[in-house]
């Protein structure tokens, strides 16, 4: 009997502790930031860019930013209607030229909008 309650306290100190821990922990989070979109967008419009890479950033909404969630969108409808990921896997662009034009456009306004909000939040 005093080996069951033994092994019965140690298991409930562990179990207990396990509990403890994750209750205590917070589950990670990834936040796109406009830079991020940026490189995004560099990568696609040079060639160099992977579907599972776009699809990774692409496809996590953007919750602390309601611009970045519209260009988000945007480039996810690009990907929809102007991507070619079989040529993307045997080293071509990800989007067709059509595409390209409209990401690079979309990637002009989101860096131009960065520069300015960095401008003002920068002291004079």
């Amino acid at each position: 009997m005093a080996t069951f309650l033994l092994i019965f306290a140690v298991c409930f100190l562990v179990i207990g502790s396990m509990v403890g821990v994750m209750m205590l922990t917070r589950t990670p989070r990834y936040r796109t930031e406009a830079h991020d979109l940026l490189a995004l967008f560099d990568k696609a419009l040079t060639g160099t860019l992977s579907e599972t890479e776009w699809h990774t950033v692409i496809g996590y909404p953007v919750r602390h930013d309601e611009f970045l969630e519209g260009v988000r969108r945007r480039a996810q409808h690009l990907m929809d209607e102007h991507g070619r990921p079989w040529q993307a896997a045997q080293g071509g662009s990800l989007f067709s030229r059509s595409g390209r034009e409209d990401l690079q456009a979309l990637r002009d306004h989101l860096a131009s909008r960065t520069a300015l909000r960095e401008a003002r939040e920068r002291p004079q």
